[in-house]
Formats: C-alpha cells, structure tokens, sequence
C-alpha cells in the first residue's frame, strides 16, 4: 500500500483533524508499523462513540499497518471520580469495554494481532513515575488547568490536587508507551498538543496527532450562549435518553432514535446525520444505508455515501422519520454481534450484569 492511500485511510472519517501531514507521511516513510493509542475511562457500559466509531477507525488504522493501544485508563478514572473512585468497579468496567471491543473487532475482521490492550495498573511503574514529574516541571498550573476539560472539567471545577495529576500523567502516557500517533477525539486535543510542544524538552518523539469526531449526544447541540458547547453536547453515557449503548436491544434503539434531535431539511448539529456521516457512510467502498418507506413516499431508496443522503434530506426528499427508522435498523444490525456475545459468553454476561448495577456517577 502506498503512502498516500494510508494518509487517506487514516484521514477518513470520523477523522477531523492530522497535525500535521507532513510528519505522517514522514512517520509511514521510516516506520513498518506506527503505534497508536487512544485511552478510555472505565465508566458504565460503552455505548456506539466509544464501541463502533472507534472500532470503524481502529480498522482504518490497522489496515495501514499501525499497532493500536487501547489504553484502560484506570488511574485517571479514579482521578476523574469515576463509580465515586472505586478501583474494583471501574477495572470491571475496563474489562467490559475490552469484550466489547474484541466483539466488534472480530465482526469487522480486524486482527487482533495488530491490537494490544493495555491498563494504568499494568504500566506504571518507578520510571514512569519519574516521567510525570519530569512532564510536571515543564507545564505551568494554569496551562494544566486549561486542559482540564478533555477530564470534563473546567478550570473552576478543580477541588482537589489529584485533578491537577491527570494532564502530567496522560502526556506521561504517551511517552512511557513510545507512541507515535495519539488517535484519540478532539476533547483531547489540549493534552496531545502539550504532549508535542514540550517533547523536545523531554527528549521524547514528537508524537502526531489524528483527532476523530465527538459523535453528537440524540438530544442535539448543548448551548451556552450563543456558542455550542462541544464536550456538552457529545454522546455520554451518563445520559441513557441521549446515547445508544452497545447492548440495546433493535427496540430500544428505534425508540431512542424516534426521540432524537432530527429537524427536517437541516444538517447542521443533526445527530442522526452525525450517525450517518461517521459510522454508517464513512466513504468506504460498499457502505449503503436502505431506506424504507410506502409507495407513495418515493419506495425504497438506497444511499452509497453521504453526499447523496445529506442532498437528500437537505432538499425535503428524505423525511426525519424514514430516516431514523432505517438508521436504527442499520445500528441495531452492525451490534448484533456485540449483542450476540452477551448472550453466549459467560464472561461478557456476568460483567455487564455488574456494570449495570453500578451506579454512573459521570
């Protein structure tokens, strides 16, 4: 595969931003396989953000050839309050997140030899501590506290030191694991682009950044003011109403999708586009989304990419409701295979029963 067809893989949707291409393309020119990471929080069960989108772009990223790291963030969930800081809970949730995503894995035929997962617990160590420290010294607090919102806090937010751990250790992250390429959403912007600017000081690589899609939350755009709020207004799971989780049953998800944000005639902040644009019609050959809908309305349709639908609907030709229907029928079918491991394996059951008697405290 050449160069330029990795850079286009990489810079396929969701994919927002690459600082910079230039070092990609240098980075693909010396390196047989690049190792890229994205970190989570252990935090209730995944829902379609964390499970397909990022499964989507994992296989865009191996398919170039790169390893990918899904860093278990289990430290920085304490850190964050995750389960009110409690370690068992959230290691239980990380565990889960690992069956899901090696459910999707294996239906979107990514091989798991190009995949690594990877916790806190399993990492630190007396030189990686050493590396938060020496990551510390070289950030001020009150640029540590800007970043702070890739944690879901703002500055004002900040109530105990621990908080003020979490940028120094994610960038530590980064180098303790040698990562050449931070795929992560661009809530995580701030903390990458610290992790670039103070490397050199560090005597660590310069990591480039490939920065996906924060996938909109179905209640639509959260405002404040005039402006919208970007980290508000992503899918979370700490709002069950506002986001699809991977074990919801093709009811469930009709009914959310029925409920959602949609407003005829109009893209912009459309979270069931959003859907479509970033998980459904990403612009890979193949991808199709069936409509289906009375004679009367136009019958049957079919959309091979994004472009046509987003002509469609922008013109009247495609209604809201025919919309979300065929939507949620194509959700309800790319999780199937998460669903069906829930039902046939032990392990993934018994942790899902435990995720959902935990109580989300974020």
């Amino acid at each position: 595969m050449d160069i330029e067809t990795k850079i286009s893989m990489v810079n396929r949707r969701p994919t927002e931003e690459i600082i910079t291409l230039e070092e990609l393309q240098a980075l693909f020119q010396v390196t047989t396989q690049p190792i890229a990471y994205d970190g989570f929080e252990g935090s209730g069960i995944p829902h379609i953000a964390t499970a397909l989108l990022k499964v989507l772009k994992v296989k865009d990223i191996t398919d170039v050839g790169c390893k990918h790291i899904f860093f278990l963030a289990d430290w920085h969930s304490r850190i964050n309050n995750k389960f009110g800081g409690d370690m068992d809970k959230i290691r239980t949730a990380c565990r889960l997140f690992v069956e899901v995503w090696k459910s999707l894995l294996n239906a979107f035929q990514v091989k798991l030899s190009s995949v690594d997962f990877v916790s806190g617990t399993q990492l630190y160590n007396q030189e990686y501590w050493s590396m938060v420290l020496r990551v510390a010294k070289k950030i001020s607090l009150s640029r540590a506290k800007r970043a702070l919102v890739i944690a879901g806090r703002s500055d004002f937010a900040v109530q105990d030191l621990a908080t003020l751990f979490y940028i120094p250790m994610q960038i530590a992250d980064i180098y303790h694991m040698d990562i050449d390429i931070c795929q992560l959403g661009m809530d995580q912007r701030k903390a990458n682009i610290l992790a670039r600017e103070i490397s050199r000081e560090i005597r660590s690589k310069k990591p480039v950044c490939v920065h996906h899609h924060l996938l909109i939350g179905l209640d639509g755009p959260q405002r404040m003011g005039q402006e919208q709020d970007v980290a508000s207004s992503k899918m979370s799971k700490s709002k069950p109403e506002t986001c699809i989780y991977v074990n919801d049953s093709p009811d469930v998800i009709k009914t959310k999708l029925e409920n959602a944000y949609c407003p005829p005639k109009n893209l912009s902040n459309n979270p069931v586009i959003d859907i479509c644009r970033h998980i459904i019609l990403r612009g890979v050959a193949g991808e199709s989304l069936q409509v289906e809908r009375p004679s009367k309305w136009g019958g049957p349709v079919t959309f091979w990419n994004i472009q046509e639908l987003e002509q469609a609907y922008l013109g009247g030709d495609l209604h809201p409701l025919d919309l979300k229907n065929a939507v949620s029928a194509k959700l309800s079918l790319m999780l199937e295979p998460c669903r069906r491991h829930f039902q046939n394996n032990n392990k993934a059951k018994h942790l899902l029963e435990a995720v959902e008697g935990y109580k989300v405290t974020r």
